[in-house]
């Protein structure tokens, strides 16, 4: 799970200072504010873990279905700066729901020191023509600290403390020529350049794990077919637009992915027509071969217990935009985590009210972590409900309001207490109801008035 994200100008932030990131994250705030780009840059990261090429720092655009295109380096700074910084706190995802360490050995003592979680920094130089690692680092507080520097002459020292203690050069190994890997790695002669610090491969790879475990679907989704092919496989995710929510819905229909409070297992595709009944969006959900042996699939609803039974093409739009969330919160492993973007895009009120309680849902039953970027009054307002009612922890969630203020993006975390409430709501969070409310009322009364003086 994410714990924390920091970073100094990239795009239109100049500072963020350490973000909380809970099982339940949202940033809310005006279009064009900021919000996009706080999840952008663990979607920007996790897309140089996939790059191909090692010596790229950052893959800010891939020549495909990218998870964001950024453009070039120099692109993503902050006005004119050359330098930025991106940073992430973690805790190792879990192996088979078990909790994951790092075991580092201690230096010149027999004892190993178990690490479940580590911070992260990654300082890049971007200008037009140039782009390099100023720096990365690894970190636990007062344990352990690896540092990877750039020192002149496009030459990188490595510096390790263990709870104060450094390791040894290996005797007789020669200096050699070091460099960085990506933005997060150590070339193979940074690993080998202390002795018995193999343990630094397995904590990049406890790095590349994490963004793994990174899912996102995007604010646009795709619209409905009226049958689907599916040759058997089981894919990732549900894509960036939900266009494999459907597959993923066959690839795992006979998957446990739930447990209730008594115990007792659904599978993925009972899960998922359960919250379409609960969001009022169906009486019944299921997906089936055209005919016995086919490839192809119809997902077939029936909106009431008397309605025939119609195809999802047939049904309004709510359905197939919110089908790709459930799916995706209950197809993807234990531990995850999900980037949702504006979730609640094309559905009623009463359903984006709804998505709060699938979200508490996933994250008390599946351990799934939300971040989620979001203009719904209607789902902060379940959420607000649901910690009133003790359903949920206000220590479970992480709040933030973002503006823009003197042409750079500002963040400001929302005070969230034990009953639901905000005490530090900003002015106008979602627009001026009030003032909409009023001014309707004004409006009318006058008119009246002039209707009744015969004008």
């Amino acid at each position: 799970m994410f714990k924390q994200i920091s970073m100094t100008n990239f795009k239109s932030w100049r500072e963020t200072g350490p973000v909380r990131l809970a099982p339940l994250t949202g940033f809310f705030g005006a279009n064009s504010s900021g919000k996009s780009s706080l999840l952008q840059m663990l979607l920007l990261l996790k897309q140089t873990v996939e790059s191909k090429d090692r010596n790229l720092a950052l893959e800010t655009a891939g020549m495909g279905d990218d998870y964001v295109n950024l453009g070039t380096p120099n692109e993503l700074t902050f006005g004119d700066a050359t330098e930025m910084s991106l940073g992430i706190a973690w805790q190792f995802p879990p192996t088979n729901t078990k909790p994951t360490t790092l075991e580092i050995p201690m230096i010149n003592r027999s004892e190993s020191l178990c690490i479940g979680d580590m911070a992260f920094e990654s300082r890049i130089h971007a200008e037009q023509q140039r782009i390099y690692v100023s720096s990365l680092h690894y970190w636990k507080d007062g344990d352990f600290s690896v540092k990877f520097m750039r020192s002149g002459n496009n030459r990188y020292t490595i510096d390790i403390d263990v709870q104060g203690e450094k390791p040894v050069r290996a005797q007789g190994r020669p200096r050699v020529y070091m460099k960085p890997e990506k933005s997060y790695s150590f070339s193979d002669e940074a690993l080998r350049y202390y002795q018995s610090t193999s343990y630094l491969s397995d904590l990049v790879l406890q790095f590349e794990r994490q963004f793994q475990h990174l899912n996102y679907l995007g604010p646009l989704r795709e619209y409905p077919q009226r049958d689907y092919t599916w040759g058997g496989g089981s894919p990732p995710n549900v894509g960036f637009k939900g266009e494999l929510a459907v597959h993923a819905l066959l690839a795992g229909k006979n998957q446990k992915v739930y447990r209730d409070g008594r115990k007792q297992y659904s599978k993925l595709e009972t899960r998922v027509a359960q919250w379409l009944v609960e969001l009022g969006l169906a009486h019944a959900f299921e997906t089936r071969p055209l005919f016995k042996g086919s490839n192809q699939y119809v997902v077939w609803l029936k909106r009431h217990a008397q309605s025939p039974e119609v195809r999802i093409t047939d049904m309004g739009i709510g359905v197939s935009q919110v089908l790709p969330v459930l799916v995706l919160c209950y197809y993807v492993p234990e531990g995850s985590t999900i980037i949702l973007e504006q979730p609640e895009l094309h559905l009623h009120p009463s359903v984006q009210a709804g998505l709060a309680d699938v979200f508490i849902d996933v994250i008390k039953n599946r351990n799934i972590q939300i971040l989620l970027e979001s203009h719904s009054e209607h789902l902060l307002r379940r959420l607000q409900r649901r910690i009133a009612e003790e359903v949920f922890s206000p220590d479970d969630a992480a709040l933030y309001f973002c503006e823009m203020s003197d042409g750079e993006s500002k963040l400001t975390p929302l005070n969230l207490n034990l009953f639901g409430e905000i005490d530090n709501w900003p002015d106008d969070f979602f627009g001026d109801l009030l003032g909409e409310v009023v001014g309707a009322f004004d409006a009318g009364l006058q008119r009246k008035q002039a209707l009744a003086n015969g004008s």
